[in-house]
């Protein structure tokens, strides 16, 4: 039954009841009603993507997916654990998908520490950020700082997406307040993937401007109970040796780069795709599930990448690193989502490979490519 034809039934419901409780059913099933509405995108398409929205998140469902996009909170991407394959039943394990921070660039800000806002700092020679020298630009970190954001509904006849943005409100010493942050996320009809993209318009100059993201998002585990082994495409390590890491690799911690790094600066080119994912598995039973990936379309854009092991598998991403002029943008495009197998990750991407950028209207969504 489809949520129209149900929400019919429900309104003739109300207007049979006995006329001694007729007003008091009436507001209670109206209520009821209309907390449990589901509003169906308009199209050939249309009841297939059901959208509820209140104060907190936005929930979608489509035949192939679950997914949920905070409104308060913890917000930016898709929400943590949200993200669930209906062919298996499996969902994500971290703390969200395509999760936003900083905007930053290489140095070292020891020299202004006592001028920064607390939450700019970025403290180096640390397990958790490793040796690299790095500084925030502009803040807050948008996914705990934020707070609040107010995310955009586009139905289309064959997708739904959602379009949030924000403009940072603290910067470093000397640098302007206000670039802008921009996230488009579209769920394509008959997908187990979204795609997205994020781009910076930014307020300042920098040698190397980068936005820093969970790409697919984080690994929460007890000892590999919640994934069997980590695909990095750009792991090569030859010799006979598996192409994929076994979870066993992440039972202790290390630093991001001691192990599993990529950094631009560190390779002769970037790989011939950008693919990072891990095998779910049930931690009750061990069952194996299917794969949750994060493709970056453009390999080129990667100005580094961690997968390590801090109490979690921590997968963050940067992307940018050239320069850029107040005024000017960057971007990058991303497919996230299950996949049965190494070989179908390397279908799509290469069916998408080179995107930078997203657009999207109520007519269609649209990937770009950024001017050379």
């Amino acid at each position: 039954m489809t949520t129209e034809h149900r929400s019919r039934s429900d309104f003739r419901w109300l207007l049979s009841c006995d006329k001694r409780h007729a007003t008091r059913t009436w507001r209670i099933g109206l209520a009821v009603c209309l907390s449990l509405w589901v509003a169906p995108c308009p199209g050939a398409y249309g009841e297939t993507f059901q959208v509820v929205e209140n104060a907190e998140q936005i929930s979608l469902v489509t035949p192939q997916l679950k997914a949920a996009i905070r409104k308060q909170g913890y917000v930016s991407g898709v929400a943590g654990g949200s993200l669930g394959d209906r062919k298996t039943g499996f969902a994500d394990v971290g703390f969200g998908l395509d999760i936003v921070d900083w905007i930053m660039e290489p140095g070292s800000d020891q020299s202004y520490r006592d001028q920064l806002d607390k939450e700019l700092i970025y403290r180096f020679n640390t397990p958790y950020h490793g040796k690299t020298p790095k500084r925030s630009l502009e803040g807050p970190q948008i996914c705990t700082q934020a707070k609040r954001l107010a995310p955009q509904v586009v139905r289309g006849s064959d997708f739904v997406a959602f379009v949030s943005s924000y403009q940072y409100r603290t910067a470093a010493p000397g640098k302007q307040i206000g670039s802008r942050w921009t996230q488009t996320i579209v769920f394509p009809h008959g997908k187990r993937y979204f795609i997205s993209s994020d781009r910076i318009d930014a307020r300042n100059s920098s040698p190397a401007m980068f936005l820093r993201i969970d790409m697919p998002g984080h690994i929460r585990h007890d000892r590999g109970d919640t994934f069997s082994e980590i695909y990095l495409s750009y792991h090569a390590p030859g010799n006979g040796q598996p192409a994929t890491i076994a979870a066993r690799e992440f039972f202790t911690n290390f630093a991001p780069d001691r192990r599993f790094n990529y950094r631009r600066d560190q390779v002769d080119q970037p790989p011939l795709r950008f693919i990072r994912a891990y095998r779910l598995r049930d931690p009750k039973t061990g069952a194996q599930g299917p794969w949750l990936a994060g493709m970056t379309l453009d390999p080129a854009v990667v100005h580094e990448a961690w997968c390590h092991q801090r109490g979690y598998v921590c997968m963050i991403e940067e992307f940018g690193g050239r320069p850029i002029r107040a005024g000017e943008s960057f971007s990058a495009a991303f497919i996230v989502g299950y996949f049965d197998s190494i070989e179908e990750m390397h279908r799509v991407y290469d069916q998408h490979r080179g995107y930078t950028g997203l657009t999207v209207s109520p007519t269609r969504w649209k990937l770009t490519r950024a001017a050379p």
